[in-house]
Parts: C-alpha cells; structure tokens; sequence
C-alpha cells in the first residue's frame, strides 16, 4: 500500500493525509466528548465538532455518533450535522461536474 501512495501526485497524497487525520481527529474527540460527559467534565462545545465534521470529519462524525452512541437523541445538533453532509456533498457535486 505505501508503494501505491508514493506513487499518487504529491496533493493526492497531501488531501489523503489530511481527510485521514481530521477523521481520526474527529473520532477521537467524538469520543473525549462522551467521556467528558458522562464523568460530568467540562465538555467540547458542539461548534468544535461541528468545526471538525465541516472541515472534513463528517465521515467520522457520524460514525462516531453511533459507536459512542453520542449527540444521537439532540436534533439540533443532527440537523445542523445534516446540513453540513448536505453542503460538502454539493461542493463535491459541483467540483466534478
């Protein structure tokens, strides 16, 4: 698999490093999150995670929701979630059209 990699132009490689680490990022801090608040921590404000899931996370922000089982019953935060998924969908709609 690295031989592969390497052989991709150097922005594929850069744009596949980062989609990787902003959904790990994202995972984790999914997770701190539910931890915080169940030992009743200062938590990570929903903009944060919202932040992550717009700046690539999204993938790992719902995948994150259902293992943690985490922000599932707050529509609020689904929706403003929904409208983030929606967004980035579109862009890359448009970007390969």
């Amino acid at each position: 698999m690295i031989k592969w990699f390497s052989q991709l132009p150097l922005f594929t490689q850069i744009l596949i490093s980062y989609i990787l680490a902003i959904n790990i990022i994202t995972f984790f801090f999914f997770g701190l999150d539910k931890l915080k608040s169940q030992w009743n921590k200062r938590r990570i404000s929903e903009k944060q995670l919202w932040l992550l899931c717009l700046f690539g996370g999204s993938p790992a922000g719902l995948l994150a929701m259902n293992y943690f089982r985490h922000k599932t019953k707050k529509g609020s935060f689904q929706t403003v979630l929904i409208l983030i998924i929606a967004v980035q969908i579109t862009a890359l709609i448009l970007l390969f059209v």
